[in-house]
């Protein structure tokens, strides 16, 4: 009887066959959300409070999601030289933060705070709905680079106008 009565609630029972779920349709994430989500690069965190490592946290109160991202700087030459993130969220939300510490590496301050969330989504191929994942990131990677330059500030380090690099205040001020 058991038997019966859970064959019908799952359409199976009587001869005729019908879906589980006629009207859900199987949908996946692109190739590279998986990849990053089952493969993150850079997991982890350094000392917030060594002077060449700026610390970015974000997060999206909708929808519960948390991103710590960290870089360190190079204060001779202004490249990152590394960079770490820490997420709690979704797969989006970790392939996003993946993808964001592999295009930062080796490159020039300014040169990171162009890059846009259009150009994290496109790269992951994420649905709109999870367009939010990929804002993260770019407002992880602003606040971690503004960050390190309220430090630097702080220490009394400008850079330098002609060389680029960096000197005291009082030095470059005299």
């Amino acid at each position: 009887m058991l038997r019966v009565g859970g064959k019908r609630l799952m359409g199976l029972g009587f001869g005729r066959q019908v879906a589980a779920f006629p009207f859900r349709e199987a949908r996946g994430y692109h190739e590279r959300v998986v990849d990053h989500y089952n493969n993150p690069r850079n997991v982890g965190s350094f000392d917030k409070n060594d002077p060449t490592v700026g610390t970015g946290l974000v997060g999206a109160p909708a929808c519960g999601d948390v991103m710590k991202l960290q870089i360190k700087v190079d204060d001779n030459t202004g490249k990152i030289v590394d960079a770490c993130f820490k997420t709690f969220g979704c797969g989006s939300a970790i392939a996003s933060s993946s993808v964001a510490t592999e295009w930062l590496k080796g490159k020039q301050m300014e040169e990171v705070l162009v890059i846009k969330n259009t150009e994290i989504a496109k790269h992951l191929s994420l649905p709109p709905v999870k367009l939010h994942c990929s804002m993260l990131a770019e407002d992880a990677i602003k606040a971690a680079v503004k960050d390190y330059e309220v430090k630097r500030d702080k220490l009394g380090f400008k850079k330098g106008i002609s060389t680029g690099e960096n000197v005291e205040k009082d030095a470059v001020d005299a």
